[in-house]
This record gives C-alpha cells, sequence and structure tokens, in this order.
C-alpha cells in the first residue's frame, strides 16, 4: 500500500504540472521557460512512480523522495523568494497560494514523507541485520 500511495502523490503532482504547463510557457513561448521545466518536472515524478511501483526497493523510495520534495522545496522557495532567473532558468517568483499550487504541494509533502518513511522500513528489515542493544541494527557479519 506505501508504494500505491508514494506513486499516486507522484502522479497528482505531474498531473497538476502538466496541466499548468501551457500558461506558465507563455513567457518563453520558444526557450526554457517555467512551462517546459513543469514538463519536466511531470516526467521525472511519473518515471519515480513507476520505479516505485515496480521495484519498491531501497533505491525507488530514495528517488520517489527527492524527485517529490525538492519539487516541494522549488513551489515552497519560489513561493516565498524572489529570484532572479539563473542562466537558462527563468524567475519564477509566484507570490500566492492557489488551488492546484496547494494541492501539488500537499502531493509532494505526502509523497515524500511516505517515501522516506518506506525507505527507512526497507533498511530496518534488511536479512542479515539485528538490532544491536541500543535498538540500532548492525550487520550479522559485523557482529
Amino acid at each position: 500500500m506505501l508504494r500505491i500511495f508514494v506513486a499516486a502523490g507522484l502522479v497528482a503532482s505531474a498531473v497538476v504540472h502538466v496541466q499548468l504547463a501551457p500558461g506558465y510557457q507563455q513567457a518563453a513561448p520558444g526557450g526554457l521557460g517555467q512551462g517546459t521545466l513543469f514538463l519536466i518536472q511531470a516526467g521525472v515524478a511519473v518515471l519515480a512512480a513507476v520505479f516505485v511501483l515496480l521495484k519498491g526497493s531501497r533505491t525507488a523510495f530514495a528517488a520517489a523522495a527527492v524527485v517529490a520534495l525538492s519539487s516541494l522545496a522549488a513551489v515552497i522557495l519560489y513561493r516565498y523568494v524572489q529570484i532572479p532567473a539563473l542562466g537558462p532558468l527563468p524567475a519564477m517568483y509566484e507570490p500566492v497560494w492557489y488551488v492546484a499550487k496547494v494541492v501539488t504541494a500537499a502531493a509532494e509533502a505526502a509523497a515524500g514523507g511516505l517515501a522516506v518513511a518506506g525507505y527507512v522500513l526497507l533498511q530496518t528489515s534488511l536479512p542479515g541485520s539485528r538490532p544491536t542493544a541500543r535498538g540500532r541494527r548492525r550487520s550479522a557479519s559485523a557482529a
């Protein structure tokens, strides 16, 4: 179930980004605009969702966490901090919250948090590891 919820959060974020991309690309119709970045984010989120669904490994959960939490960090950063254009990256400051932005931020936060939980749960249930006196896991070969 955890894999499904992580993937659902990533896909929800991707859907919102695809829906918003055309309106954000108008500022740079022929170049690397915010709309293009939204489509790239959506593609990466879908790939991470498929990866976590198919593999469910620590690597898949780590990838999902990186994608979700970096997207969340970007939406929060560009909401509160006015960063100028950096090289090919456009200035994306947008000091408002609206429904689509809240939905994607919530989906990214949920997916990121659940992906971190999945990563941690897999770490603590690795074969060949056993708890030490302090409750941490230690490899059986290190004992």
